[in-house]
């Protein structure tokens, strides 16, 4: 799985995922401290072979990958390479290694020790959100990645993704009716298609919306929902099913007359 989280200016900080052999990545905001899902990882110990752009100097290890948005190369974007990782207490620590993506979507962290190392974060853009690998069930454990010498580790290709879709109603804290309830958002460029979900705030209470895939940027709740607080979410894809930004996590609305 693969995270996302948002760093002040001079730490990388945490809050907290597709799965591909048992690996997402999650994508993290500080300022919410929310967890969201994404798509497209390696396993934990990438099984990756390439081609090495730089030779590591004797007694260290490499450490290559690529990072992509939109299913093309993103460029200048900080990839951190660290020692430990919280995902809710504190983040990057111990020794960290920093390079950026060239135009090609690609990046080397070079000289790095031997070890095993905690997580791999990889910014999104220039805003203060970041995305890491995730692993185990329900991406609850960072993914870790061992670093030998005289040898380079080649990392499974990165799919950033945003938190910059707009939702338009039901807005936050609004009381609706769940009869005719319609979920409306803003069109993302590049999307092909849409997938939203509503989570009950009463843990008794299962929605049928989970991971709706929708072309059009609204929706009729055909299943009127039980009176209850719900949150809800939208995801924006592309053609080739890669992930290209969500809403915020934290929108929530009651339902005044559902069913009890």
């Amino acid at each position: 799985m693969i995270s996302r989280k948002t760093l002040s200016a001079t730490k990388w900080l945490l809050a907290a995922v597709c799965v591909i052999a048992a690996i997402a990545l999650t994508s993290c905001k500080q300022s919410n401290n929310n967890s969201h899902s994404a798509t497209n990882a390696g396993p934990t110990q990438p099984g990756e072979t390439g081609i090495e752009k730089v030779k590591p100097a004797t007694g260290t290890g490499n450490v290559q990958g690529k990072i992509l948005y939109n299913s093309k190369p993103a460029e200048n974007i900080e990839v951190k390479l660290c020692e430990t990782f919280s995902r809710f207490l504190g983040g990057c620590g111990g020794q960290s290694y920093t390079a950026r993506t060239d135009k090609d979507g690609e990046y080397v962290i070079i000289n790095v020790q031997p070890r095993v190392y905690e997580a791999l974060l990889a910014r999104v853009f220039d805003t203060d959100s970041y995305v890491f690998a995730t692993s185990g069930i329900a991406g609850i454990s960072a993914a870790k990645y061992e670093v030998a010498a005289d040898k380079t580790l080649f990392i499974p290709p990165t799919n950033l993704f945003k938190s910059d879709l707009k939702t338009v109603s039901p807005k936050a804290g609004t009381k609706v009716s769940a009869q005719n309830l319609e979920l409306k958002w803003e069109p993302y460029p590049n999307a092909a298609y849409y997938k939203f979900s509503i989570y009950a705030d009463d843990s008794a209470i299962t929605t049928p919306y989970i991971n709706q895939r929708v072309e059009a940027t609204s929706f009729g709740l055909d299943k009127p929902l039980q009176k209850s607080t719900y949150r809800w979410q939208v995801e924006a894809f592309n053609n080739e099913d890669r992930k290209l930004s969500e809403s915020s996590d934290d929108i929530k609305f009651t339902v005044t007359d559902g069913a009890p």
